[in-house]
């Protein structure tokens, strides 16, 4: 079935809620890495717990620093990657409109895509700051746009394993509809 105007714009006013929290996430993501950076020394923790330190880092790469040496192009493939995603976000969002967890899952993971692309735009690099460890073994700095990810991805799992009916019966319904006839 194609869809009107009027059903599209349906469909992303039903979606609201959800671009509200991705907007609150984007917000929250940005007014702590600028209190970051104003208030840590760059690669100096501060620490909070035995296992939890503070502390200001850039990351040109992706997950882990992946490709964080790789000389500036990645910077253009990452903002254009987040950028691609965060549109189909926006449409999927519009899309969902009886599945409440599957639509806080993709709003989390617009906002954190959302609050690291602005930073490799501005910067060129995220800002990352929540450092976690165990003695000598740190894991990667990051921030509360990955941590929205994360969470938006463990909330897409759960969902999957918790509702595997909505997602059986669009597979289902594709195949039936590109069965020949």
């Amino acid at each position: 079935m194609k869809k009107t105007l009027p059903m599209l714009l349906d469909d992303f006013i039903v979606g609201m809620r959800w671009y509200r929290l991705a907007l609150v996430v984007v917000v929250l993501d940005q007014l702590t890495k600028l209190f970051a950076s104003m208030k840590l020394v760059y690669g100096e923790p501060v620490v909070v717990w035995p296992v939890f330190n503070l502390m200001l880092a850039h990351n040109q790469g992706a997950a882990f620093s992946f490709l964080h040496d790789a000389g500036g192009w990645q910077r253009w493939l990452f903002a254009g990657l987040a950028g691609v995603v965060s549109i189909v976000l926006v449409v999927w969002i519009a899309r969902v409109r009886t599945q409440k967890m599957l639509a806080v899952a993709l709003a989390l993971i617009l906002g954190g895509a959302v609050g690291n692309l602005i930073d490799r735009l501005r910067f060129g690099h995220v800002v990352d700051f929540l450092s976690f460890h165990w003695n000598q073994y740190y894991f990667p700095a990051f921030n509360i746009a990955d941590t929205a990810i994360t969470i938006g991805a463990g909330l897409m799992l759960l969902d999957m394993f918790l509702h595997p009916e909505q997602h059986n019966a669009k597979r289902d319904k594709t195949a039936v509809e590109s069965k020949p006839k």
